[in-house]
């Protein structure tokens, strides 16, 4: 006898779509997914934490923090995240999986910006190292790593992320590389930097070289995102879908 198996579904919220220098007065990356047995976030920018507040999402139940790569506008929220964090008695552990050094970098941070309030030693967080090209599993999802093109002292990273069966992918900062192939391959949402409309800059994309290699990218969805002013001022350009800061998605 066959049963129906009922298909997870995830709810993706952008919690921040912007670049570094907030353009267009975007919040700093991070995306927020929730499904019906946890809830985490791809990046934590450093406005992460007043995002998420005005989402009403609650920094305790957050489950897992997968980190592309350190940068600010993409791990700086951090601090302020594990601030807010231990102060709320979570019920549940806290994963945060990311390039080698992430505990050490947000000890410093924490350091220097709120001298003697937090011992990350004193939290029930677990800090999960990855290497380009590795698979790291949890107890809800498996996240696949890439290496990227990007600044090489941040160790870029994209990130492929299953969750039951469902493909969440995220490029990171990057400009293109073919890795970029293989991270989007059938992905249900490919969320995939776009940072300029046509100015070609070293460690970013732009619009006219994403469109060249379109064709290679066999995803089932593409939003854009982490947009400069020049990229902005040609939205109406835009063929593709694109992430804005509170846009939700179910997948």
């Amino acid at each position: 006898m066959e049963h129906n198996i009922k298909e997870e579904t995830l709810t993706l919220t952008v919690i921040g779509s912007g670049d570094a220098f907030g353009s267009g007065g975007r919040l700093n990356t991070c995306f927020h997914v929730q499904t019906s047995g946890t809830q985490l976030l791809i990046d934590c920018g450093a406005t992460t934490l007043s995002g998420l507040k005005q989402r009403g999402i609650r920094v305790e139940d957050i489950e897992v923090i997968a980190i592309t790569h350190f940068h600010g506008d993409h791990y700086g929220g951090l601090p302020f995240f594990l601030l807010d964090y231990a102060r709320q008695n979570p019920a549940n552990p806290l994963t945060i999986i990311s390039p080698p050094g992430c505990k050490e970098r947000v000890q410093s941070l924490l350091d220097l910006l709120y001298p003697g309030s937090l011992q990350l030693d004193n939290l029930a967080v677990d800090f999960i190292e990855y290497q380009p090209n590795e698979v790291v599993k949890t107890n809800n999802l498996v996240v696949q790593t890439f290496p990227v093109v990007h600044v090489a002292a941040a160790i870029p990273n994209a990130l492929r992320i299953k969750i039951g069966n469902k493909i969440i992918s995220y490029s990171g900062d990057t400009e293109w590389t073919p890795d970029l192939v293989e991270l989007a391959r059938s992905a249900d949402l490919f969320i995939c930097q776009c940072n300029f409309y046509k100015k070609m800059s070293k460690g970013h994309l732009d619009y006219q070289t994403l469109l060249q290699h379109l064709p290679t990218l066999s995803c089932k969805r593409i939003w854009l995102t982490h947009f400069d002013a020049e990229m902005l001022d040609n939205l109406d350009k835009i063929d593709l879908e694109y992430a804005e800061d509170g846009k939700q998605i179910l997948i």
